[in-house]
This record gives structure tokens, C-alpha cells and sequence, in this order.
């Protein structure tokens, strides 16, 4: 594939602690110049985000991020809060610990609590498969197929790892096609992603894509 397609499947992202605006705005100067899906950015720079790019620009914002153990009613604030400052999607963690006690019933009911909260906006659903097992992660396939949600998603790329190309090929696996894919974390090269795309990944979370375009 040549970069500029890929691109197009990119969520180009910065969600360090110490991101200032300074660095937000640059990761979304590239994304308008590189045509990337969208910025992913943290969502206290969202509302500024939406003042100062093109209107068209998707910007997409992390809830519940990175440890997913706060409470629905918290997420849930949050999704509504990015979304009215100009979010356009939203990628939310799951309840880790709720997931490994066997609670699948209030997985799935939180997932679409907060779809509900999106509205008609894109969902994706952060499961950190570095923290699961085998089964976990096919659960985990399962729950989000049940759910309203649009799209699973490998890892915050905050914990012990990010998106491996195993995991990739077991989502498209068990997913049903309701269910979009995106592959977060870790990936390095141009190589890398069109193995994930190969595999089945929709969208690809990283920076380095668009750091290599630069570079060309």
C-alpha cells in the first residue's frame, strides 16, 4: 500500500502526560496535511483542538484512559464532556478488573451505557490484551461483538505492551463483522502496518507513521 492510503487509516496520536498545547497543536497541523482519520489527543485539549482545526477534522479522545477502573457514571461524564467539546470519537477502557472477576454482564452493560452516551458518534473499546489471557481476549471479542460499540481495540500503549500482530488475526477470528478492528501500540514502520491492515485492522493508533512521512 502506498503511505498516503495508509494514512487515511491512521489515528494520528499523542496522549502523553506531559503533552503541552504546544505539541498537541503539531500533531494536529499533521494530521490536516497528511489526511490521517483522525487526531487522537487527551481531552482537556479537545475543545481547543476543535477551535483550531479545519471542522472536518476528525478528533478523537480517551475515556476512562488508561486504567478503565473508574466508575460508569465518571465515563459517561466524560464521554458527554468531549463530545461537546468537539470530540468526534471516543475510545473508552473497560473495566479490567470487572472482565477478570467474570462480570461479563457489566462489561457489556457499560460498553453500551456508553455508546448510548455517543450518540450516532464512533465507539471503540480498549481491552489492554496485554493484561489477558487467550480466553480473556475471545470473551472480550465476544462481549464487544454483543455490544453497540463500532470498533475493539488492542491497548492504551500505557501498559506492558501494544498491538501485536497475534492479536490482530485472533480479533478477526472472533469478531462478527459488526465489529471494526484497530490496532494500537508499538507500531514502528510502514511494514508494520500494512501487516496489521493485512490481518484485518480498520485503524492504526500510532505517531510514526506520520513522522516517516515527514521524513521522506
Amino acid at each position: 500500500m502506498k503511505l498516503e492510503e495508509i494514512l487515511k487509516m491512521v489515528d494520528h496520536t499523542l496522549l502523553a502526560q506531559g503533552s503541552t498545547w504546544d505539541e498537541i497543536k503539531e500533531i494536529c497541523d499533521d494530521g490536516m496535511k497528511y489526511h490521517t482519520a483522525s487526531v487522537c489527543i487527551p481531552p482537556y485539549y479537545v475543545k481547543k483542538a476543535r477551535e483550531y482545526m479545519d471542522p472536518d477534522m476528525p478528533i478523537t479522545t480517551v475515556i476512562g484512559f488508561p486504567n478503565g477502573n473508574t466508575t460508569t457514571a465518571s465515563k459517561v461524564f466524560e464521554t458527554k464532556d468531549a463530545l461537546a467539546n468537539g470530540a468526534t470519537e471516543i475510545d473508552i477502557v473497560i473495566n479490567i478488573g470487572e472482565l477478570k472477576a467474570k462480570n461479563y454482564k457489566f462489561v457489556l452493560d457499560e460498553i453500551n451505557e456508553l455508546k448510548e452516551a455517543c450518540g450516532d458518534h464512533t465507539m471503540k473499546v480498549i481491552i489492554e490484551c496485554c493484561l489477558l489471557t487467550e480466553e480473556e481476549k475471545i470473551k472480550m471479542c465476544e462481549i464487544v461483538t454483543q455490544s453497540k460499540a463500532d470498533y475493539i481495540k488492542t491497548s492504551t500503549g500505557f501498559s506492558t505492551g501494544g498491538a501485536t500482530f497475534e492479536d490482530i488475526e485472533l480479533f478477526a477470528k472472533h469478531c462478527g463483522p459488526n465489529i471494526k478492528i484497530k490496532a494500537s501500540g508499538g507500531i514502528a514502520s510502514i511494514e508494520d502496518a500494512e501487516k496489521f491492515i493485512e490481518l484485518g485492522a480498520h485503524r492504526l493508533g500510532t505517531s510514526r507513521l506520520v513522522k516517516i512521512a515527514k521524513s521522506m
